[in-house]
């Protein structure tokens, strides 16, 4: 049976008024509309970092692909269209098994085949020292090896789309340099580098920095010191965890100055927790982990985050009430960047998959209001 339905806004690429007509979950028609206080539209959102949302989790035991299923399911009712699924640092045959299982998902249930954009493996070539490791486990952290990856990629059908290591981390250069000629996109996060570090990563092929600011030492030098030479590098693009826990107000707005609108991608790292009432809970990562009232999810009696409580659409409607920049700016921060970096076409042009948000303005104290979220071209708001 055919459905057929339309839609219009102001597409927040390009500021024209659009009406899309939609047939059997795709974009068959775009045409001019020139309604005043259209509603703004957006793509689906691309998040590069997804470790778990809503009570489903990618790093807890063995991993089975209806378990990705379901944390598909949870994700696409709050906006996202496709999503790097994320594994933290863990043995190599824990990892194989998450990888091998994201890829049988990927290849056989209807929402990954449609959703998964690849695999962003974060770690385990990371600083060993407290605080820049976070909440991954001290005992699985190791150098990297071009061998070990091979195999992830045979466990995921070629899958691996992003690796996140620490730069300082001896034979660094060498793997950044062997991932970046077969096309992956390697990320410095979780480190304890020196500026010489960052320089000689970059020179070999690194293109992003995971969640900048976080994934550091608590104490650092004034200068110079990882954050600053992360910055200050054009051929890096940060990625950001604006859910008000990861950073301030003002290093937010400060990140976002030194890297401009077109280098930066907003990501939400979500966790199991996200979405999950506030308590403790335990975690097989970490140990015991609390969520607070306000959303925030940290080790049990620690100053350390383990990951976030926030999902891409709450980051972004919080975007300009949180920064003071505008939304439209957070949009394209969580959809076109994002798919730049892993080589992904978001145009909403005939042809293309019915994915994307429709947004009723802003409410008084700036957060955005979505109206619509549409996934192959049914609405799936819940």
């Amino acid at each position: 049976m055919t459905s057929v339905a339309t839609f219009s806004g102001r597409d927040v690429l390009s500021g024209e008024g659009k009406t899309l007509h939609l047939r059997d979950g795709r974009i068959a028609a775009v045409t001019r509309c020139d309604e005043a206080d259209l509603p703004l539209l957006s793509p689906g959102f691309v998040d590069l970092q997804v470790n778990g949302f809503g009570g489903h989790d990618l790093n807890d035991g063995r991993l089975t692909p209806e378990a990705v299923e379901a944390l598909c399911k949870a994700l696409v009712k709050v906006g996202v269209a496709a999503f790097l699924p994320t594994l933290i640092t863990a043995s190599e045959a824990a990892l194989c098994q998450r990888l091998s299982a994201i890829r049988r998902a990927q290849e056989t249930l209807p929402l990954a085949g449609k959703m998964i954009a690849g695999i962003h493996v974060e770690g385990p070539s990371i600083s060993p020292k407290d605080g820049p490791r976070g909440a991954h486990p001290l005992a699985h952290v190791r150098p990297p090896a071009t061998e070990e990856f091979a195999r992830w990629q045979d466990a995921a059908g070629g899958l691996v789309r992003m690796v996140t290591l620490a730069p300082e981390t001896a034979g660094a250069t060498t793997y950044i340099k062997a991932l970046a000629d077969r096309g992956i996109c390697v990320a410095l996060g979780h480190c304890d580098a020196t500026e010489e570090d960052i320089a000689r990563a970059v020179a070999a092929g690194a293109r992003m920095s995971t969640h900048l600011g976080n994934g550091i030492a608590a104490t650092l030098p004034r200068h110079p010191n990882a954050i600053w030479a992360q910055l200050s590098d054009d051929r890096l693009t940060a990625s950001l965890i604006l859910d008000g826990h990861h950073l301030s107000r003002a290093t937010a707005r400060a990140m976002i100055r030194a890297k401009g609108d077109e280098r930066v991608v907003l990501v939400s790292d979500s966790v199991k927790f996200a979405g999950m009432a506030p308590g403790r809970y335990q975690s097989p990562i970490g140990g015991d982990v609390e969520v607070s009232d306000c959303g925030q999810v940290a080790i049990a009696g620690t100053e350390y985050l383990a990951g976030s409580g926030a999902c891409l659409l709450d980051i972004v409607c919080g975007y300009q009430a949180f920064t003071g920049f505008p939304a439209t700016d957070a949009l394209r921060m969580a959809t076109v960047n994002p798919a730049r970096m892993i080589g992904r076409d978001l145009a909403l042009s005939p042809g293309a998959p019915a994915n994307f948000l429709l947004f009723q303005g802003a409410a008084a104290d700036g957060r955005l209001l979505p109206a619509e979220i549409v996934f192959d071209g049914v609405s799936v708001r819940s």
